[in-house]
């Protein structure tokens, strides 16, 4: 019978008993889940099962941070998409990757496998390894993607052989069949509009054919590669059928992004001494325990321009180099100091929680010293994340309650443009660029 575990009672028992499997829990909202082969599949990034840690997906270009790259490649694909990720206190086990063609809004297509694919849609890890030295063992798995057919979107699917799903991650393969120009708009004026950041692009189709684009093109823009709160433009702003081009202007505040603040930012890639973000080490422990700096809100407070790497993570283990299979797990314990409690639940937010409202992000507020406070367990690397309320189930979390908002923050926005052809069953990713807002 399945039962409900929390993440750190997950984690406490399986460093007590030296658990050599997954243990399988109940789906829990965005949390993990795992076991059993009624698992529904979820069309997004997700984790269902809580042995599988530090997961990315990324554009692997062989410079030494090709982990920030977005998980998306050109239908050439001479670089190929990189799936890594850990599994704790497991052995290493025979794992499968499947590929799944999505249409615009990550539903499945109706295509076949062989329509998208050059190979039988079964692929096995082989790269995998045994981390060495460290307190809490693991597995790392690293996966390349094979080439793909046709454009469009994909889903990652990873499991055990004739298992459950461990895991799911989107990826984007796009063709250069449009011109996809974009540019910063202005801050539109008073009453906090300035804390947004515009967005202007056209789409312009000079040598390809689209019909009616007013209804079969499907933009979506993305803030820092994040899903949680990209925008679906469901049509142009304007069409101009003589120049073959397609205009996106947005005038109301809802239409755009908030700036936000830069990220806050911790270092645990070296555990012999306090780097950024962290006020003490215990060595002792085991897991070794990191605490961090007490936060402050910040959403009063005026624009600092701090260098971050837009709420992304690096593993890293400074004193032997290879953090893939060297970089341990520690609990860090995150503090947030606020005047009162908040209308809501506090999360951290970033890519160390997939963005999302998972349980283990999920802050305690302690009354008598008018803190917020938690720990996650996180392998050792350079982080970067959010404070972030929400303030009903099920509702965004929203960052700038303790972060602020700000016309002038450093972010990446980047520009996806999906169009089925007449007479056909997929939609293709036609078109794709990327824009550094007040790139530092």
């Amino acid at each position: 019978m399945l039962r409900k575990l929390t993440h750190t009672y997950f984690i406490a028992a399986m460093l007590a008993c030296g658990l050599m499997a997954c243990v399988p829990i109940e789906q829990q909202g965005s949390t993990a889940t795992g076991g059993s082969a009624q698992t529904a599949l979820r069309y997004e990034d997700y984790v269902y099962d809580e042995s599988i840690q530090s997961v990315q997906t990324y554009l692997a270009t062989g410079l030494p941070e090709e982990v920030l790259n977005p998980a998306v490649t050109s239908i050439a694909q001479q670089q190929p998409i990189v799936l890594e990720f850990d599994r704790l206190n497991a052995r290493q086990q025979r794992l499968i990757v499947k590929l799944q063609h999505c249409d615009a809004n990550w539903t499945p297509s109706t295509l076949n496998n062989t329509q998208f694919l050059y190979d039988f849609n079964e692929f096995i890890i082989t790269d995998a390894q045994i981390s060495v030295n460290t307190r809490i063992p693991y597995v790392h798995y690293r996966f390349a993607v094979p080439k793909v057919r046709i454009s469009g979107n994909y889903l990652l699917i990873v499991q055990e052989e004739g298992g459950a799903p461990l895991l799911t991650q989107r990826i984007m393969v796009y063709e250069n069949a449009l011109v996809v120009a974009a540019k910063l708009g202005a801050p539109l004026g008073p009453g906090g509009r300035e804390t947004r950041q515009p967005l202007e692009f056209n789409i312009m189709y000079p040598d390809y054919e689209l019909v009616n684009p007013a209804m079969e093109v499907k933009t979506v823009v993305r803030q820092n590669y994040r899903w949680d709160n990209a925008k679906v433009i469901s049509k142009p702003t304007f069409i101009h059928d003589a120049q073959r081009r397609l205009e996106y202007v947005f005038f109301e505040p809802k239409d755009q992004f908030q700036g936000l603040s830069e990220f806050r930012a911790f270092d645990t890639r070296s555990l012999n001494f306090r780097s950024i973000g962290v006020q003490s080490i215990n060595l002792q422990a085991s897991p070794v325990e990191v605490n961090l700096e007490t936060g402050k809100n910040r959403q009063t407070m005026a624009y600092s321009q701090d260098p971050d790497i837009n709420g992304m993570r690096i593993f890293g283990n400074k004193q032997f180099g290879n953090g893939d299979v060297n970089g341990d797990y520690t609990w860090v314990d995150f503090e947030l100091e606020v005047a009162s409690k908040a209308p809501g639940e506090v999360y951290i937010q970033g890519e160390l929680t997939n963005w999302q409202p998972i349980e283990e992000a999920r802050l305690i507020y302690d009354i008598e010293r008018s803190v917020y406070s938690g720990r996650m367990l996180l392998k050792q690397g350079y982080y970067n994340y959010y404070f972030a309320l929400q303030q009903a189930a099920a509702t965004p979390l929203d960052a700038s309650y303790f972060e602020g908002s700000h016309f002038a923050t450093d972010n990446i926005y980047d520009i996806l443009v999906y169009y089925r052809p007449p007479g056909t069953r997929a939609d293709l990713l036609v078109g794709y660029e990327q824009l550094f807002f007040n790139r530092k």
